[in-house]
């Protein structure tokens, strides 16, 4: 491996709702050729049963478990996931852990399908929600992090599909024409590799769209 891979840091992958570990292959595959070490966990339950934030523990337990204390990471997002990861972040001491923090539509204002549930973890995504209106209340923290918002807007699962735009960080739209075809897109794998290989200290001043 060559000292410029060596320097990267770890890369976590966290899934979104009703998803395990597998939905990742694709990507968790191409980064390995990349160069990176990528990691992945299974969010348990993966339905919505528990809430966000509950889930956001295991993410906590499996840096603890995993990463040796001063070992900073890469932390990539589905859906749900990239809600989880927010908590993690946002309240669990994550930003102290994470540089690179991507998200892939995940729904930052919420998704009006989550109306269809009364599982705790549904009722946290919907719009509006006192789950996500404290996430969003200190939103800028996460400008101390390479921040990136990948989504695209043809998601019918996050509804308006603008609801995965943040303001704050990056914003990267991709013209991809179904939610979990972003996990393989080639356009978006392309784009998280570009983004985990830039610089911590660069400075990213206008948007992109695929």
């Amino acid at each position: 491996m060559s000292i410029k891979n060596q320097q990267r840091n770890p890369v976590l992958l966290i899934h979104g709702i009703g998803d395990t570990e597998i939905v990742f292959r694709k990507m968790r595959a191409y980064l390995i050729q990349q160069g990176w070490s990528v990691y992945t966990l299974n969010l348990v339950p993966n339905n919505g049963d528990l809430g966000l934030d509950e889930l956001a523990k295991q993410i906590a337990d499996y840096v603890t478990a995993n990463f040796a204390s001063g070992q900073l990471l890469d932390l990539v997002g589905f859906s749900m996931g990239g809600i989880v990861s927010r908590y993690y972040v946002q309240r669990l001491g994550g930003i102290k852990r994470v540089q690179r923090f991507i998200t892939i539509s995940s729904p930052h204002n919420g998704t009006v399908l989550a109306y269809a549930s009364q599982r705790p973890g549904c009722i946290q995504m919907r719009p509006n929600s006192l789950f996500l209106q404290d996430l969003n209340a200190d939103i800028d923290m996460l400008k101390q992090l390479h921040f990136t918002s990948i989504w695209t807007p043809y998601d019918l699962m996050i509804v308006p599909a603008k609801s995965s735009q943040m303001l704050v960080g990056k914003e990267m739209v991709m013209r991809v024409g179904l939610h979990s075809w972003m996990l393989t897109n080639f356009n978006t794998l392309a784009a998280i590799s570009q983004i985990l290989a830039q610089p911590i200290n660069s400075i990213l001043n206008s948007d992109s769209e695929l």
